[in-house]
């Protein structure tokens, strides 16, 4: 539990930077969009971006948890369905949805709900879950940049809360969209990719503090 407990601190003080960073570019992203004028119906167009970027990042979860789990957790195949589903639909709607939300409900934003994916457009959501899965269960391989995995998740969490937007924010509204982006990806990510398959790890593995690179599982 010891070594479990410190690789997970190693793991978040690593993912702090690059966070911000996906944070940071979510409040450019807010201010072009609300006040570049360019594009219609932001709302609208919002919920059709954070119904694309959501199940991406299903995907993505599912595919590093399940790859994870596979190689250092046990084979059995409802065992893989239950950590690779749970890893990836649970986590990321507290990511794109639930922490978002309740940002929303503080920042007195006129929020349209939470918008549950696997709820609401449970095809495109669960879909993409479960080919995640297969993925990682059968090829036992993959070589994905957290950066990246960072990025669409802050993202979808971005477009979630611009959907209550409406046309204008204030800088108080801002800072605090910065901050709830920053909690909605930092831990949830970093519990899918890394803590969730790690309390299932039956041998140590080397740091993943940049990227998902495992070859073929043993």
């Amino acid at each position: 539990m010891g070594v479990i407990l410190k690789r997970v601190t190693h793991e978040l003080e690593h993912h702090i930077p690059f966070t911000i960073v996906g944070a940071l570019s979510g409040i450019v992203m807010t201010i072009v969009i609300l006040y570049g004028s360019w594009l219609p119906e932001v709302s609208s167009v919002s919920e059709t971006v954070f119904y694309i970027l959501h199940p991406t990042h299903v995907f993505l979860s599912a595919l590093v948890t399940t790859t994870l789990y596979v190689r250092y957790g046990k084979k059995n195949i409802w065992l893989v369905l239950l950590i690779g589903y749970t890893g990836s639909i649970g986590i990321a709607t507290i990511s794109d949805s639930i922490i978002p939300y309740l940002g929303e409900l503080m920042l007195d934003l006129p929020n349209s709900g939470p918008h549950i994916g696997f709820i609401e457009e449970p095809i495109i959501t669960n879909i993409p879950a479960f080919i995640g899965i297969a993925i990682g269960y059968f090829k036992g391989y993959t070589k994905i940049p957290h950066a990246g995995h960072v990025l669409i998740s802050t993202w979808a969490s971005l477009f979630h809360i611009i959907m209550a937007i409406g046309t204008t924010v204030s800088t108080i509204q801002l800072i605090g969209i910065f901050i709830f982006l920053f909690l909605a990806v930092w831990l949830p990510c970093c519990t899918s990719d890394i803590i969730y398959p790690l309390l299932f790890q039956k041998k140590s593995s080397g740091s993943c503090t940049t990227e998902v690179n495992y070859n073929k599982r043993d």
